[in-house]
């Protein structure tokens, strides 16, 4: 019974896929609220000399979110490629 609830390669993908997307739209958020608090210390904070760090943070979340997108679109790839041929006639 156990066999029967195994998971296959390709549903580990879909899994995997599903928590990267779900990484993805919190990166995203992530590089809205750094870009704003980088906007705030640019801006009228920037005599704190603390906006380089800010833009640093900012830069690496927005390299994150860049490796997450590429790592979705290779990893649906697969999924497509591992994909069984539907039967003739069903």
């Amino acid at each position: 019974m156990s066999d029967e609830n195994a998971k296959t390669p390709a549903d580990h993908i879909v899994d995997t896929v599903a928590q990267l997307k779900e990484m993805r739209h919190y990166s995203k958020n992530n590089v809205e609220a750094l870009t704003a608090a980088w906007l705030l210390f640019d801006g009228e904070l920037s005599k704190l000399k603390q906006a380089d760090k800010l833009a640093d943070l900012m830069d690496r979340q927005g390299q994150l979110h860049e490796a997450l997108e590429n790592a979705i679109a290779d990893l649906e790839e697969v999924l497509e490629k591992i994909k069984p041929e539907p039967e003739a006639g069903a």
